[in-house]
């Protein structure tokens, strides 16, 4: 019994078209080869099958008794691959099940997140979709997709853990804002001044990220620690403290004049955002449909 492979295939889907196109010169412009290429691959083929498919010469092109039956043949294989990839296409946007994702917090403000367009694309497959979406400090969500609780996660993480991948996917703007009540507020100091200052004056740091805040900003110690932004951000209004947010999510404040960026040239840091899912372990399909559309996400964003 003839085994078929992708080589054979494809010339199947050659032979097919010079019978269609009625002979080799006519089938050159479909195929966009030349004349020679696609003797050489009906050569191919008549040697992997057994058999003589057509006469070729002055007289002119014609099929051969067996040529006739295995355009036949062909004619049925190829609609049947057809069939195949219409279904798989179908099955593939039409997915059914519960995706637990984890996020972190204050993202929503983020033009560069591809989470919203992802969701679009990723409810459209199907009525069946049900998410869970659970929102945690970066170290949590590592915890529930290493446990399995999570199916992915999509946010900052500072530190690579044994057991997971990491997917890059885009960079998150932040700067260094006091309120409108900080000493700082409204300090004209130059930037050498005001970076002396600024190492002086309480920061509010992240928890996940208190020593490259503390070394961004030139302090030996956070006088206070928070595990989310939006705590941070309320200690930052408050006016006792600096702190690093991402600009997306301090714009609100700074535009109504309750938080001011400083030294936004010189303390410009940003955050890597990745995906997360667990390693050696193969995805369910609902998982492979969303990572699809993520990463189709991220690309187009």
């Amino acid at each position: 019994m003839i085994q078929l492979y992708d080589v054979d295939l494809k010339l199947l889907r050659v032979f097919e078209t010079i019978v269609r196109c009625g002979g080799f010169s006519a089938a050159q412009a479909a195929l966009n080869v030349g004349q020679s290429t696609i003797s050489e691959q009906m050569t191919q083929l008549e040697a992997r099958l057994g058999v003589k498919l057509c006469q070729r010469g002055r007289s002119g092109f014609r099929l051969t008794e067996q040529g006739v039956a295995i355009h036949e043949a062909t004619q049925r294989l190829l609609s049947a691959v057809e069939a195949f990839c219409m279904d798989a296409d179908v099955l593939k946007q039409h997915i059914s099940g519960t995706l637990n994702l984890g996020i972190i917090d204050t993202t929503i403000t983020d033009p560069d997140s591809p989470l919203p367009s992802t969701t679009q694309r990723f409810v459209a497959r199907g009525h069946d979709v049900h998410l869970s979406v659970y929102v945690g400090t970066p170290s949590e969500l590592e915890e529930r997709v290493l446990d399995g609780r999570l199916h992915l996660a999509i946010g900052h993480f500072p530190f690579r853990v044994p057991g997971l991948n990491y997917s890059p996917l885009y960079q998150e703007a932040l700067g260094l804002y006091c309120g409108r009540h900080h000493p700082l507020y409204g300090c004209e100091a130059d930037d050498d001044e005001l970076q002396r200052q600024i190492a002086a004056s309480k920061l509010v740091a992240r928890g996940f990220m208190q020593q490259s805040d503390l070394e961004l900003v030139g302090a030996n110690r956070a006088a206070a620690t928070v595990d989310n932004i939006e705590a941070l951000a309320i200690l930052i209004i408050s006016g006792a403290y600096l702190g690093l947010l991402p600009r997306h999510f301090a714009a609100r404040w700074v535009d109504s004049g309750d938080m001011r960026p400083l030294l936004p040239e010189r303390l410009a840091p940003s955050a890597s955002f990745d995906a997360i899912t667990r390693r050696g372990v193969a995805p369910p399909p609902i998982l492979r449909a969303f990572l699809d559309d993520l990463a189709s996400s991220a690309r187009h964003a």
